[in-house]
């Protein structure tokens, strides 16, 4: 009962690991193609890991599967968000149904920094150097 359980979890995880490439395949641009990889694919990585616990239930394999599952789960939606950040800094261009961008306008390309949401001064210029200006993009 233990091997049909495993079995089943195993396949469950593998079931959102090609949900997560079918997001990678079919998203329309990278910010969404990274939130369907980030979710289903750590989702189905730790189902995966779950049913080899259940497989070999020893407490060495629990203290890793605790300790992958643990590191993906924190590593993953950061990874994502550097990475897509980093993709709209750089220019790669949004999907034309995104109906919102809330950094459009805000961002200083020439010193890479951001502008408050309360002012169009950006942060890290403003305590440093205040009467420079900015260059919207």
């Amino acid at each position: 009962m233990t091997d049909l359980f495993a079995a089943l979890l195993q396949l469950l995880g593998a079931g959102f690991m090609l949900i997560a490439a079918l997001g990678l395949y079919r998203m329309p641009d990278l910010l969404t193609r990274m939130h369907a990889t980030t979710k289903a694919g750590v989702l189905g990585a730790g189902l995966m890991l779950l049913g080899l616990l259940f497989l070999h239930p020893e407490v060495h394999t629990a203290v890793r599967v605790i300790a992958i599952v643990g590191f993906t789960v924190l590593t993953a939606p950061i990874a994502a968000h550097v990475i897509g950040r980093a993709g709209y800094f750089s220019g790669v261009a949004l999907w034309e149904g995104t109906i919102k961008d809330e950094l459009k306008g805000r961002y200083d390309s020439e010193n890479h920094t951001l502008a408050s949401s309360d002012d169009s001064t950006p942060e890290s210029v403003a305590t440093s150097k205040p009467e420079q200006e900015i260059v919207n993009p």
